[in-house]
């Protein structure tokens, strides 16, 4: 009896390595495959069937969506989401998928830089290895401060560095998204952010090719950005700029969601059922879920 209590610990020890050891190396093949022309193209997931199936189509990891994941949840986006249930649903996609995951995790469900931290050591457990910490204020318009900005940063980096895993730091800067910054605004905080320990930059709502330029060549970093219906150029195009991450954001779901809503109306409506042609076998949706069995 005196010796059990020792061997539980040796236990716990050496599956924390374990965990611990394939973190650093899905970290270390996520971190690879930010190359400036040819980029990382993340259509992002929400769920576990979505994220199934954004493997399944070829990705070479999985981005999550904060606003598609707080749909699934039943919360508006925008900070409105709690950080137990948002790493939850970070530790399923994750548990579901066999390529890295990076998680969308806002603003670090956090009031200050601590708080920003222990969500980091929390994603980091549910098995992600990347995060994206957005710099707008909860309720979007305004910016955080950028030292403020950076020391969130900062801490979301040694929570990772104590972790002992290279954790995929993607800044978000919002200045274009929110209008309130061009292209000089944002290398500057580009600059600050990279300097806290972000090992990357998401500029969404850069859409102009000579902004995105810039934006390539003036930060050192690789540079992520979004596209979406609108968007006029393609993921070739976005790599001749230099462009080393493409995502979606919650395009994916929104997608899922009209569709939804067009067989929905078109039942009640017409009492027809023909809006969802093209829809995935139920068999196969299945087996994603079994195994492929």
């Amino acid at each position: 009896m005196t010796n059990k209590p020792d061997r539980t610990v040796t236990v716990r020890t050496d599956t924390a390595r374990t965990a611990t050891a394939g973190s650093r190396t899905a970290a270390l093949a996520f971190r690879a495959l930010h190359v400036p022309g040819h980029p990382l193209v993340l259509p992002n997931a929400w769920d576990t069937v979505s994220a199934l199936l954004v493997e399944q189509a070829g990705a070479r990891a999985v981005a999550t969506t904060s606003g598609g994941v707080a749909w699934d949840l039943g919360t508006a986006d925008g900070d409105r989401l709690d950080r137990t249930r948002a790493v939850g649903a970070v530790g399923r996609i994750a548990a579901a998928v066999r390529v890295p995951v990076t998680a969308d995790i806002e603003t670090g469900y956090a009031d200050d830089a601590r708080g920003v931290g222990d969500t980091v050591r929390a994603v980091l457990a549910a098995g992600a290895v990347g995060v994206n910490i957005e710099d707008a204020l909860p309720g979007g318009g305004a910016l955080r401060p950028v030292a403020e900005q950076a020391e969130r940063i900062a801490a979301a980096r040694a929570a990772a560095d104590t972790a002992g895993v290279p954790l995929f730091v993607n800044a978000r800067i919002d200045t274009c998204l929110s209008g309130t910054g061009g292209v000089a605004e944002t290398a500057e905080r580009a600059a600050a952010f990279l300097a806290a320990g972000a090992d990357g930059v998401f500029v969404p709502g850069a859409v102009d090719p000579g902004d995105i330029k810039a934006l390539c060549d003036g930060v050192d970093g690789p540079l992520n950005v979004m596209v979406d219906h609108s968007t006029e150029l393609s993921v070739a195009e976005l790599a001749a700029l230099g462009v080393a991450r493409v995502s979606t954001g919650t395009g994916l779901a929104q997608a899922a969601h009209a569709a939804v809503r067009r067989a929905a109306r078109e039942l009640l409506d017409t009492g027809t059922y023909r809006a969802p042609a093209g829809a995935i076998d139920y068999g196969e949706l299945n087996a994603l879920l079994d195994g492929g069995r």
